[in-house]
């Protein structure tokens, strides 16, 4: 781009369709497009624009009126981008559990930036912006139902995507759903000018919710009331939210969707590392589970099938997430064996911060009968192996589980992980009544909650403080169960960033 433009705002959309090489199979064409090229990182810029701008024409948003709204993070950035360079005010509800990186872009960017408990999910915050924006007169932007968000990928990403493929139509359209604008907007286009282009929606597999055809309840104003009850926690940030959003919806009463395929999150993270690694190509969590969708496709179609996926942003939103977990800021052996082939090398400290106050032990609560003769039967069943006594019932992508996880393997603890939102006990909700087991057996409701050779050792808190006070190593030495000691483990530090991150 060569000309002078008026303002930031210009450099939005045009974004750049790239052919997939080393990871696409051989017999079909895979492209990518890559929405990280708008000017904020995110597909979502395109909307926050048209949102704006639709409220500035019919008079809903007032000259000098403070924006409101409630984000995973892209879309908040994409509103301070526009915010900015207009001239509002805006403020932001985010769910506490979202990148620490994104609030502070928000912050950087002018926004005010309110933090919401995660326990509440997605339909938490929204509930803490519309409060805010009745008590105080502000705009809110309510991007889940707002037909401008839809309008803003009719105008411009649909039409990108016909003239890039004009000479060839498309045979597969590949994205996820988010907010359904991006579904719902190129959707209702390819349904008319190409009509043969079949449109491919992905989701988390351990949180079917399209998938699973229970219908959303909404209020009156179209807005979901509360959380889908076939939501669980799960990797992808801003990708599913707990509850089917309004433009979804709308997609799918208007037959816009021909497929719907599940995403185990792990799959998620490993297509966004070969992307990086084999294409050069760098995205989000959100953009590897689409991809892995797009490869599903890609390996059933019919040979020379032409397949476009939707890549919604840039992969340092996911810094301080599982997605980079195992990607260390320090020098690993071979890097250091690299860097001592010649004389001038230098050696990593070895700093001894603060192990923080031990907790009281916890006591191994007596099973009363469960009411649920298979789960109960399952459960004994775990707790009574002998080859794997360390136990922990967890959600697959619950950050509390994830820090337990990164505990044990950083002490090398071998344990069973029985993932109680995963596919295997989604059907008859064997993982709710899983659930139901556990707070009878332990008295308590959250998850995870770990056993130690068939007795209850606690939740993640619980192992945290007993890690500090050596009662966890102390227990796992009685019971012979190997484990390495690791005295410059500093284990506050695999907790949740958000915890220690402010």
């Amino acid at each position: 781009m060569t000309k002078i433009l008026d303002d930031i705002l210009h450099t939005i959309g045009h974004t750049p369709v790239v052919r997939i090489n080393r990871l696409a199979p051989a017999n079909v064409e895979l492209f990518v497009k890559l929405e990280s090229f708008n000017p904020m990182g995110s597909v979502k810029d395109r909307m926050a624009l048209n949102c704006i701008e639709t409220a500035e024409r019919d008079g809903s948003l007032k000259p000098g009126q403070t924006v409101i709204e409630a984000t995973s993070g892209n879309t908040g950035i994409g509103l301070a981008m526009v915010c900015a360079a207009k001239g509002y005010p805006l403020v932001l509800v985010m769910s506490e559990n979202f990148s620490i990186e994104r609030r502070k872009i928000l912050r950087f960017l002018g926004a005010k930036v309110v933090i919401t408990p995660a326990a509440l999910k997605g339909s938490g915050m929204l509930a803490k912006a519309i409060e805010l924006a009745e008590q105080h007169g502000w705009f809110l932007v309510r991007q889940f139902e707002n037909e401008a968000n839809a309008e803003a990928h009719s105008r411009t990403t649909a039409l990108e995507i016909l003239q890039t493929f004009d000479k060839k139509p498309l045979d597969y359209f590949v994205t996820g759903y988010g907010t359904g604008g991006t579904l719902k907007g190129i959707g209702r286009v390819l349904r008319e000018k190409s009509p043969s282009t079949r449109i491919v929606v992905c989701e988390p597999d351990n949180a079917p919710i399209l998938g699973s055809g229970i219908p959303q309840k909404r209020k009156p104003d179209g807005s979901a009331d509360g959380s889908h009850p076939n939501f669980r926690p799960h990797l992808m940030q801003g990708w599913s939210p707990d509850f089917i959003p309004h433009l979804t919806e709308d997609a799918i009463n208007m037959n816009l969707v021909d497929e719907i395929v599940a995403i185990n999150g792990q799959d998620a993270m490993d297509m966004a590392q070969e992307l990086a690694r084999k294409e050069g190509i760098f995205c989000g969590t959100s953009g590897g589970a689409t991809f892995s969708g797009a490869l599903k496709v890609a390996r059933k179609a019919a040979a020379g099938s032409r397949i476009l996926c939707m890549l919604p942003d840039t992969g340092e939103r996911y810094l301080s997430t599982p997605l980079f977990e195992n990607i260390s800021a320090d020098m690993n052996p071979e890097e250091e064996r690299i860097s001592a082939s010649t004389p001038g090398y230098r050696f990593k400290t070895d700093p001894e911060p603060d192990r923080g106050k031990p907790a009281e032990p916890v006591k191994a609560v007596e099973a009363p009968l469960p009411i649920h003769p298979r789960a109960r039967e399952l459960v004994d069943g775990f707790l009574d192996d002998p080859e794997h006594p360390v136990v922990m019932f967890a959600l697959e992508w619950c950050e509390f589980c994830w820090a337990v996880r990164k505990l044990f393997k950083a002490i090398g603890l071998d344990y069973r992980s029985v993932d109680l939102d995963s596919v295997t006990y989604q059907e008859d909700d064997l993982g709710g009544k899983i659930r139901k087991v556990l707070e009878q057996y332990t008295g308590a409701v959250t998850i995870p909650q770990v056993f130690i050779a068939g007795k209850h050792f606690g939740g993640a808190s619980d192992v945290f403080d007993h890690f500090r006070d050596g009662r966890l190593q102390q227990v796992l030495q009685e019971q012979g169960i190997a484990f390495t000691h690791d005295p410059e483990l500093v284990a506050d530090t695999l907790l949740p960033n958000w915890l220690h991150k402010k």
